[in-house]
C-alpha cells in the first residue's frame, strides 16, 4: 500500500484534478488562479532548491507568512525533502516568544514574508542553529545568510536538471509516520508546547473530515483564519486539496487592520461556497449585518426582528427543523427569505452555503441567527493534538448548541476524574483515540505521558454525549469557574451570550476561584455607550452620566437574571454579582488574546488581580464604585 503522506495527497490530486484551480490570490487588482498541476511544479522546484542547500530528512524549517500561494508551496516544499515544517503565527509580536519557538525546535532555516522579515532579523544573532533565511518577497541590501525565493527556485531548477532521479527517490522515501509539522500551542503559558503531527495524522484527519462533509470539486473557500491555525490548516487547505476544490487567500494589506478590512471585499469577489470562522469573527459579521439593518430605518428593523422570530421558531435546534406544527411557518419563512435574508447573503458573495465554526464555543444565539438568515454556522470541535477535527455539525446532520457527531474511525469516551468511563448524558473529560492523534510533544516526554495514556488522548475539555450521540463541549477544565463549595462551571457560554445580546458590551471575562460570588471584567463598546449618553443628553464627564452608563451595563447582565428577558438560560450563581469596567480591550497586541482570538485567562487574571480583589469587597461590589466611574469618565479620551 502507498504511503499515506501529504506528499502523496498532492501528487494524486495534481493528476486527478490537474487543470482545476487550487489557489486564488490577489496581488494586484483581481484574483488570479493557479492550477493543481502548476502548484505541484512550484512545490517540486521549491523542494529541489532546499535539497540543493543540504536540507535533509528530520531537519526543521520555520514558516512565518500571511496566507498566500507561497505559504502552501513552502510547506509542501519542506515536506517533500523529508524535513519538518514549524508553522508560526504572524501575530507573534513578542520577539522572545518567536525566539523560543525557533530555538526550541532547532530550526535550520526560516521561510519568511517581507512584512515579517524584521522580526527574524532582530533575533537571528541569538539562534545558533539558524543557517539561512528564505525571503518570500524581494528586498534590497540583504545579508549573506538571506536568499530570496527566486534564487531558491533557480537552485531548484538546476538540481532537477541533473538530479531528477535523486529528487524523486528522496520525496518517495517519506513515510506516513514521519513527522510533518511541529505546531506550537498558542502561548497561553510561559512555555508553549510543540505538537508533533505526522503525515498520517493529517491525511487521516482529512479523510475523517471528508467522511462527514463531502466536498465537491466545485467548492471554494476564502481562508480568512491564519493558515498556521490547525483548524484552517486541515479543514481548509488540505481538505480542499484532497477533493479537487479551490481556496483563496485574503489580500495582504500594509497593516493587519488593512488586511482585516479586505475580508468583506474579498468575500464578495471570490464568492465562497463555505467559510471557516471563529466566534470573534462571527460576532463581527452579525454586528455589521445588524448595523446595516438599523441604517435602513425602524420599519425595516422591526420587519427583520419579526423575520428572525419566525425563522427561530421554524428552525428550532436544526434537528427538529420544520417538524410538527412548525411547517405552518414555512410560507412566511420563504417570503422573509426572499425580501430580506437573500439580500444579506448577497453581501457574502451570494453562493455561501454555510460556515463551519471552530476554535472556541459558539453561542447558540449566534448559531440561531446565522441559521435564520440562511447561512448556518455549524459548530465543530477539535484541538491541535487531534490534527484537529474530532466532531462536527454538517448540513445533513446537525443540532444547534452541540459540537456535532464524531468523525469516522475515531473512538471517544467521557471519563470521570479517576479515568472511568461515564454513561451517556453524564459530564466528564473528553478522551479520544484514532490515527489523527498526535505523535507527542517535541522535547517534552513528561507532557506527552500526561496527555496520551494507553493510546488515548486526554483533551482537558469537559463535555458529554446526548442520546443521539451529539457531543456537547462545556469548556476547558482549566478555565472553569469554581465556587466556594467546589462546584464547577464553564464560563464561555455565558460570556458569549452576554456579548451577543448586548450592543454595549464588546468583551467579558467571568472569574470565580472558590470565591463567595462570580465577578466579571467588562470591556464596553465605547462608541455605542457614548452615543447612548448623547441621545439621553448625558455626558460621561458628569457623575449623573457615569452612573447612568454603569446602570445600563448592569442591565445587560440582568437580562439573564430572574425577571430578565433571558432568565433561566444559566444558573444564577454563575452570573456576575460584581463587575469591573475596563478602559482597554483584550487584544493580541496586549497579549490578552492568543492568535486564535481566545482570551488568555491566566494572563488577564494576573494583570487585573487588584481590580478583581477589589470586586470581592463591599465597596467594590457596588457598581458605582470610584474605579468604575473613573473609567467611564474617560470614554471619550
Amino acid at each position: 500500500m502507498a504511503e499515506r503522506t501529504m506528499i502523496q495527497m498532492l501528487e494524486t490530486s495534481a493528476v486527478k484534478y490537474a487543470d482545476n484551480v487550487l489557489m486564488y490570490e490577489k496581488q494586484n487588482e483581481k484574483f488570479e488562479g493557479t492550477t493543481y498541476k502548476e502548484i505541484r511544479n512550484y512545490v517540486h522546484r521549491f523542494a529541489a532548491g532546499l535539497m540543493s542547500m543540504g536540507i535533509q530528512k528530520g531537519d526543521r524549517i520555520a514558516l512565518i507568512s500571511e496566507g498566500r500561494n507561497a505559504w502552501l508551496i513552502s510547506e509542501l516544499g519542506i515536506l517533500y525533502t523529508g524535513a519538518i515544517n514549524v508553522p508560526l503565527s504572524v501575530k507573534l509580536e513578542e520577539l522572545s516568544e518567536l525566539k523560543f519557538r525557533l530555538s526550541h525546535s532547532g530550526c535550520k532555516m526560516v521561510i519568511v514574508s517581507g512584512t515579517q522579515f524584521h522580526k527574524v532579523s532582530e533575533i537571528k544573532r541569538d539562534l545558533p542553529d539558524l543557517e539561512k533565511i528564505i525571503l518570500l518577497d524581494p528586498q534590497d541590501g540583504l545579508d549573506e545568510d538571506v536568499i530570496t525565493v527566486d534564487e531558491l527556485y533557480k537552485k531548484g531548477n538546476q538540481f532537477l536538471e541533473s538530479n531528477k532521479e535523486k529528487f524523486e527517490e528522496i520525496y518517495k522515501s517519506v513515510k506516513e509516520n514521519d513527522a510533518a509539522n511541529i505546531c506550537y500551542t498558542s502561548g497561553t503559558t510561559a512555555d508553549p508546547k510543540g505538537i508533533i503531527l505526522t503525515h498520517r495524522n493529517y491525511t487521516a484527519n482529512v479523510e475523517q473530515a471528508s467522511s462527514v462533509l463531502p466536498i465537491p470539486e466545485w467548492y471554494s473557500s476564502l481562508l480568512i483564519l491564519p493558515w498556521d491555525h490547525s483548524f484552517a490548516h486541515t479543514a481548509g487547505i488540505y481538505t480542499l486539496l484532497m477533493n479537487g476544490a479551490s481556496m483563496a487567500s485574503v489580500k495582504v494589506g500594509k497593516t493587519p487592520m488593512e488586511t482585516l478590512k479586505n475580508i468583506p471585499i474579498n468575500i464578495k469577489e471570490t464568492k465562497p461556497t463555505f467559510l471557516l470562522s471563529v466566534p470573534a469573527l462571527a460576532q463581527n459579521f452579525r454586528k455589521n449585518i445588524e448595523k446595516g439593518i438599523r441604517q435602513k430605518g425602524p420599519k425595516v428593523e422591526k420587519l427583520f426582528q419579526r423575520a428572525l422570530k419566525n425563522a427561530y421558531a421554524y428552525n428550532a435546534d436544526g434537528w427538529s427543523r420544520g417538524k410538527g406544527l412548525r411547517f405552518l411557518r414555512k410560507p412566511l419563512l420563504l417570503l422573509f427569505d426572499k425580501i430580506l435574508f437573500s439580500k444579506i447573503r448577497e453581501g457574502f458573495g451570494g453562493r455561501l452555503e454555510f460556515f463551519i465554526g471552530g476554535g472556541a464555543l459558539l453561542d447558540i444565539e449566534l448559531q440561531r441567527f446565522f441559521y435564520a438568515i440562511g447561512i448556518p454556522m455549524f459548530q465543530g470541535y477539535g484541538l491541535t493534538e487531534a490534527s484537529p477535527i474530532i466532531s462536527a455539525n454538517v448540513p445533513k446532520r446537525h443540532k444547534l448548541g452541540s459540537s456535532g457527531t464524531l468523525v469516522e474511525n475515531l473512538e471517544l469516551k467521557i471519563c470521570d476524574e479517576n479515568g472511568n468511563e461515564v454513561p451517556v448524558g453524564e459530564k466528564g473529560e473528553i478522551v479520544v483515540q484514532g490515527e489523527n492523534v498526535m505523535a507527542g510533544y517535541w522535547k517534552n516526554d513528561k507532557a506527552t505521558r500526561e496527555t496520551i495514556r494507553d493510546g488515548w488522548l486526554y483533551t482537558g475539555d469537559i463535555g458529554y454525549l446526548d442520546k443521539d450521540r451529539f457531543l456537547y463541549v462545556l469548556g476547558r477544565e482549566k478555565s472553569l469557574l469554581i465556587s466556594s463549595d467546589g462546584e464547577k462551571y464553564s464560563p464561555e457560554g455565558i460570556e458569549e451570550a452576554i456579548v451577543s445580546h448586548s450592543n454595549y458590551i464588546n468583551q467579558v471575562m467571568l472569574y470565580n476561584n472558590q470565591s463567595p460570588y462570580t465577578i466579571a471584567l467588562i470591556v464596553p463598546n465605547r462608541e455605542a455607550l457614548v452615543r447612548w449618553l448623547d441621545e439621553n443628553k448625558l455626558a460621561c464627564h458628569s457623575e449623573e452620566g457615569q452612573k447612568a452608563a454603569m446602570k445600563l451595563l448592569q442591565e445587560q447582565i440582568d437580562q439573564f437574571k430572574e425577571g430578565g428577558q433571558y432568565a433561566g438560560q444559566f444558573p444564577t450563581k454563575w452570573l456576575p454579582s460584581a463587575i469591573a469596567v475596563l478602559g482597554e480591550g483584550f487584544t493580541e497586541q496586549n497579549r490578552f488574546l492568543n492568535s486564535t482570538l481566545k482570551m488568555v485567562r491566566s494572563r488577564i487574571a494576573d494583570f487585573y488581580k487588584s481590580r478583581m480583589d477589589y470586586l470581592l469587597t463591599p465597596e467594590g461590589k457596588d457598581i458605582y464604585n470610584h474605579q468604575n466611574l473613573t473609567i467611564i469618565s474617560r470614554l471619550e479620551e
